[in-house]
C-alpha cells in the first residue's frame, strides 16, 4: 500500500470517528428527537458519500413515513413526509430485523442481496439472488445500491434507516461497523426521546388533575361548569355532560351537543350508558370506564347514534362515578370526526393488496373523511383520574346540599352533631380498646371470638360473623355472636355458585367493604337471596380479611329485624377493625407455627436424646458384654486344659492308693516272715525312717486326692459360671450360678493381715429349675457380691463380723427372687437414685466402672422382664433383691425401659 492510500485511509477513518462523536456529541446534547435525526441523515450522507439517507418510521397499522432525509442534489428525489404502505415490507424482512437485528446491503445491477446480524462484526458471508420485485422497486425508485439497518426500542421494530445512491456501491466492515454505531447511537436517543415524551405526559396529567380540583373547589359552593369544560378539553373532546343522580337530578351539558329534542322523550343518554354498562360490567380497575371511537358500533348507543353523528360527533367516554359502592352519576365527553389526510409515496389502491411495485414515488394524497379518533391509553388514564377526583366533589356537593338542609334546623343540626361526635367518640373509644384486645392476644380463637363480640356490641347488629376461607376456595362460617333468638349460622358453608365471581374477585384484590341496606331490594341472584333469607337477614355488611395479601376471610354484619341503612362512620370503623385483625391474625397463626416447629424440634431432641442415651447403654453393654464373653472364653478354656490332667491325676490316685497299699501290706509280710533282714537292708531302713514313711505314705496320698477334689470342685465351678454350654434360655439351677460365684470371689472372702474373713451367711430356698440366660444372671451375681465385698472395705470394728447374705425363694407359682444384702458402709439417701446410673460408683477414681449395676439392671429388667430393687441405709448395710419370672415363654410383652433411675424402685 502507497503512502497515498495510507494517508487516504486514515482519512476516512477519522472522517467516520469524527462523524461517530458528532452524533454522540448531538444526542448527549439535545433532547429534541426531530433535530437527532435530522442531523444524524445529514452526517451519515455526508460521510458515506450516498445520494439519500432517510430515516423510515412504522406506524401502528404497519405502514411507515419518512420522518428525517438528506438528499443531494437531484439525482435522488426527496421523500420526507411520504408515507409507504404495509406491505411494502414483508412480515418475514420485518421479523428479521426485529430477531436477529440483520443489516441489508443489495446491488440491483449485480440482482444480489446480502445480510449480516447486527451483533456480529462482519460482512455478508453470502449474497443472495435479489427477488425480481425487490429490484424492480428499487429500480423504480432510482436506486442502484441500498444499505438498510433496523432501529429498535423496547424489543419493538421502531424503524429503519436506509443509505440510497444511484450508482452502483460497495461498503466495507469498517463503513458498516460505523454505520451500526451511529443506529445504536440512535436507538438510545429515541428511548431517551420516549422516556421525556412520557414524563412530559405525566407531568401534563398531573398538571390538568391539579386544574381541575382547583375549579371543583376554588370557591366555598363547588362549581362544576368549569370543572367540566377543563376535563373536556385535557381528554380532547369536544363537548361533554355531566349526570348527577339526586332526588332531582342534575345534568351540566357543556361545549357541543348532541340534538337532543330528536330522542324520544322516554330515552336519555344515562339510560343509553347504563345499558351499555349493564352490558360491558367493567371491572378491572376501582374506576372503570366506557370508551369507544365510533358510536355507532356499540349496540346499546344505536338510539341515540343518529343524533351525535348528525352534528359530527363520532367518540364517546363514559366514566362510572361511585363512592363506596353508590352511584352518583355519568361523566360523558364526546369526541368530533375527523378528516384524514395522508401522503402515500406514489398512487395505489389501498383496499387491495399490491400485486406489482409501484413505477411512480411521486406524493398521492388520500383524503378520508368521518374518521373517528381512538381514546389513547394515556387519556384513559388520566380520565379514570378525572372520574375520581370528580366522584369525590360530587361526594362532597351531596354531603354539602345535605349540610345546607340541616341548617334550616340548627337547633336540631347542633344536636345531631353532638351525638355523631358523642357517637365517633364513643366507638374511636371502643375500637382502641378493641384494638388492644386484640393485639394484646396471640390465641386465634380467642381473637375472633373478640372481634364478632365487639362487632355486634359496637354496630348493634343483630348476629356478627366470621366466614373464614380455605385451601381450594370453600369457606365456612367458624365464629358468630347472636343478640336475641335469632337462628345459629356457626358451620354452615355457602352453597357454591350462588355468589358472583366478580364479587369474590373484589374480595380478593381490594379491602373494601360491600354494604347491603335491604336484601329485598339489592340486585341478587336467585340462589344468594335464597341463602340470605335462610338465615333471616334482612341487611348485612361485609368487610373482607387480608393476611400476606391473600384474602383470609371476610367480617359480616347481620340486621335481621328490619333493613339498615349503614353509615359511613360504622364501615370505616369496621374496615379498621378488620386490618387490626389481619395484624393479629397473622401473629397469632405466626406464633402456632413457631409453637409446633418448637414442638416438633422438642420431639426430636427428646428423641435423639434418648436414642444417644440408648446408644450409649448399648454400646457400654456391649464392650461389658464382649469382656465377659472374652473372661468367659478364657475361664472356661483354662478350666477346659486344668480338668484334663486334674483327671488323670485324680483317676490314677485311686489305683496309686491300692497298689500302695499293696506294696505296704507286701512289706508287713517281709518283716513277719524274716524278721532278721541283712545289715545293708536295715542300715538303708534307718537312714529312710521306714517306720514314718509307712505312717505318713498314707496320709500323704489321701491329701492329693483331697487337693484333686478341690481343684476339680473350682473347675466345675469355673465352667458353671462361663455357661458356654449355656448361652441361649434354658431351664437352670439358680443355686449353682450363685454357688460357683462363691467359689470363684472365694480368695475375696478368705481372711487377710489386715482385714478378718467374709462371712457368707446363705438361706436357700427350694427353687425350681428358672428358664434364663444362665452366663448373664451370673454376671449379675458376680458384680452384687463383689460390690457387697467391695462395700464391707473399710469396717467398722464394732460390729461383729463382717458378713454377705444371700437368701432365694420362690414367690408364688411364677416367680423367683433372690437378695444380697451386706452389713457394709451403706449408700447415702441422695445418692441412691444414681446407683442404677451408666458410669456411676461410689468407689474412689480408678476403682470401678460405674457400668456393673446398670448393666445389671438391663440384664434384670429387659432380658428377663424382672424387676430390681435396691434398699439402704448409712451404717446399717444395703440390700438388692432381683425378682424374675420362672418361664420366660409367658412373658409376652417385654417392658422397654426408658430410663432406668425411674423405672427402679429405691
Amino acid at each position: 500500500m502507497t503512502l497515498e492510500q495510507t494517508t487516504e485511509d486514515l482519512k476516512q477513518r477519522l472522517d467516520r470517528e469524527v462523524l461517530l462523536q458528532r452524533i454522540t456529541q448531538r444526542i448527549r446534547s439535545s433532547l429534541d428527537l426531530q433535530e437527532i435525526l435530522d442531523a444524524t441523515t445529514t452526517e451519515t450522507r455526508l460521510v458515506l458519500g450516498v445520494d439519500r439517507v432517510k430515516i423510515y418510521r412504522f406506524n401502528p397499522d404497519q405502514s411507515g413515513t419518512v420522518i428525517a432525509e438528506s438528499v443531494e442534489g437531484k439525482r435522488l428525489p426527496s421523500l420526507l413526509g411520504l408515507t409507504f404502505p404495509a406491505d411494502d415490507i414483508p412480515p418475514e424482512a420485518r421479523k428479521r430485523f426485529i430477531t436477529q437485528r440483520v443489516r441489508s446491503i443489495v446491488s440491483v445491477r449485480d440482482r444480489s442481496i446480502g445480510v449480516s446480524p447486527g451483533n456480529k462484526g462482519f460482512l455478508p458471508w453470502d449474497y443472495y439472488q435479489l427477488d425480481p420485485c425487490h429490484a424492480e422497486y428499487l429500480t423504480a425508485m432510482g436506486v442502484a445500491s441500498s444499505l438498510c439497518l433496523p432501529l429498535i426500542h423496547n424489543g419493538q421494530l421502531w424503524g429503519l434507516l436506509a443509505c440510497h445512491h444511484a450508482d452502483p456501491r460497495q461498503y466495507d466492515l469498517t463503513t458498516l461497523q460505523l454505520i451500526q454505531s451511529v443506529v445504536d447511537q440512535v436507538s438510545i436517543a429515541i428511548s431517551q426521546s420516549a422516556l421525556l415524551t412520557e414524563a412530559h405526559q405525566q407531568q401534563q396529567r398531573e398538571a390538568a388533575i391539579n386544574r381541575i380540583v382547583s375549579l371543583l373547589h376554588a370557591q366555598p359552593t363547588i362549581e362544576f361548569t368549569s370543572a367540566i369544560d377543563a376535563a373536556i378539553e385535557v381528554l380532547g373532546g369536544d363537548g361533554g355532560q355531566l349526570y348527577i343522580q339526586r332526588d332531582s337530578p342534575l345534568r351540566l351539558c357543556r361545549g357541543q351537543q348532541p340534538l337532543w329534542q330528536e330522542l324520544p322523550t322516554e330515552f336519555s343518554l344515562e339510560d343509553a350508558v347504563k345499558a351499555w354498562w349493564q352490558a360491558s360490567s367493567p371491572s378491572e380497575s376501582l374506576y372503570p370506564l366506557l370508551e369507544t371511537d365510533d358510536v355507532t358500533e356499540i349496540p346499546q348507543l344505536i338510539p341515540i347514534a343518529e343524533t351525535l353523528t348528525q352534528v359530527g360527533l363520532r367518540g364517546l367516554l363514559a366514566l362510572y362515578l361511585h363512592h363506596r359502592q353508590q352511584f352518583l352519576g355519568y361523566l360523558v365527553v364526546f369526541r368530533r370526526e375527523i378528516n384524514l389526510e395522508i401522503h402515500w409515496a406514489g398512487e395505489f389502491d389501498p383496499n387491495r393488496q399490491q400485486e406489482r411495485p409501484r413505477q411512480s414515488f411521486d406524493a398521492w394524497k388520500e383524503l378520508k373523511r368521518g374518521q373517528s379518533q381512538p381514546w389513547s391509553l394515556a387519556e384513559q388514564q388520566l380520565a379514570r383520574e378525572i372520574s375520581e377526583r370528580f366522584a369525590s366533589a360530587i361526594q362532597q356537593y351531596l354531603l354539602y346540599r345535605q349540610v345546607n338542609t340541616l341548617n334550616a334546623t340548627l337547633e336540631g343540626q347542633v344536636q345531631e352533631r353532638t351525638r355523631q361526635l358523642e357517637q365517633s367518640l364513643h366507638l374511636t373509644q371502643a375500637m382502641a380498646q378493641v384494638a388492644d384486645q386484640i393485639r394484646s392476644s396471640l390465641d386465634l380463637d380467642e381473637i375472633l371470638q373478640t372481634i364478632v363480640r365487639e362487632v355486634r356490641s359496637l354496630l348493634e347488629a343483630d348476629r356478627t360473623v366470621v366466614y373464614q376461607i380455605f385451601e381450594g376456595g370453600d369457606g365456612r362460617i367458624t365464629v358468630e355472636d347472636v343478640q336475641g333468638n335469632w337462628r345459629s349460622a356457626w358451620g354452615i358453608e355457602t352453597p357454591p355458585g350462588c355468589f358472583p365471581e366478580h364479587l369474590e374477585e373484589k374480595y380478593i384484590q381490594s379491602a373494601q367493604a360491600r354494604v347491603m341496606n335491604d336484601v329485598e331490594t339489592a340486585e341478587l341472584t336467585p340462589c344468594h337471596r335464597e341463602f340470605l333469607e335462610s338465615l333471616q337477614i334482612r341487611a348485612n355488611l361485609i368487610v373482607p380479611i387480608h393476611c400476606d395479601r391473600q384474602l383470609w376471610g371476610l367480617i359480616i354484619a347481620h340486621q335481621c329485624e328490619t333493613p339498615r341503612d349503614w353509615s359511613d362512620r360504622e364501615i370505616e370503623q369496621v374496615e379498621q377493625l378488620a386490618r387490626h385483625a389481619s395484624i393479629a391474625i397473622s401473629q397469632a397463626e405466626l406464633f402456632a407455627q413457631s409453637q409446633r416447629a418448637t414442638r416438633t424440634a422438642n420431639a426430636k431432641a427428646e428423641q435423639l436424646e434418648l436414642a444417644l442415651q440408648e446408644l450409649t447403654q448399648t454400646q457400654t453393654q456391649l464392650i461389658q458384654s464382649e469382656k465377659m464373653s472374652s473372661l468367659g472364653q478364657l475361664v472356661a478354656g483354662v478350666a477346659h486344659e486344668i480338668n484334663n490332667p486334674v483327671n488323670f491325676i485324680y483317676g490314677n490316685l485311686v489305683h496309686t492308693t491300692e497298689y500302695t497299699q499293696d506294696l505296704l501290706d507286701l512289706l508287713h509280710l517281709y518283716q513277719e516272715h524274716y524278721p532278721q533282714p541283712i545289715d545293708d537292708i536295715c542300715d538303708h531302713i534307718e537312714e529312710i525312717d521306714l517306720n514314718f514313711l509307712l505312717e505318713d505314705l498314707p496320709r500323704m496320698l489321701g491329701s492329693m486326692k483331697l487337693g484333686a477334689e478341690r481343684i476339680r470342685q473350682i473347675v466345675l465351678s469355673l465352667r458353671n459360671f462361663s455357661r458356654l454350654d449355656q448361652s441361649e434360655l434354658k431351664a437352670v439351677n439358680l443355686h449353682d450360678g450363685i454357688e460357683g460365684t462363691l467359689t470363684i470371689l472365694h480368695h475375696r472372702l478368705k481372711a487377710k493381715a489386715d482385714r478378718a474373713a467374709v462371712k457368707v451367711v446363705k438361706n436357700y430356698g427350694d427353687l425350681p429349675l428358672v428358664e434364663c440366660y444362665a452366663g448373664q444372671l451370673n454376671q449379675v451375681f458376680m458384680n452384687l457380691i463383689s460390690n457387697a465385698i467391695d462395700a464391707l472395705d473399710p469396717f467398722d470394728v464394732d460390729k461383729a463380723e463382717r458378713t454377705v447374705r444371700i437368701e432365694t425363694q420362690q414367690l408364688g407359682l411364677d416367680r423367683v427372687a433372690v437378695t444380697i444384702a451386706d452389713n457394709g458402709c451403706g449408700i447415702p439417701e441422695d445418692l441412691q437414685s444414681q446407683v442404677f446410673d451408666p458410669f456411676f460408683t461410689t468407689k474412689p477414681v480408678g476403682i470401678g466402672t460405674g457400668l456393673g449395676l446398670s448393666i445389671s439392671y438391663q440384664i434384670v429388667t429387659e432380658k428377663h422382664h424382672g424387676s430390681f430393687q435396691c434398699c439402704s441405709q448409712v451404717g446399717v448395710g444395703t440390700e438388692f433383691r432381683l425378682e424374675i419370672p420362672i418361664n420366660q415363654s409367658s412373658t409376652r410383652h417385654p417392658q422397654h425401659n426408658e430410663n432406668s433411675t425411674a423405672a427402679a424402685k429405691i
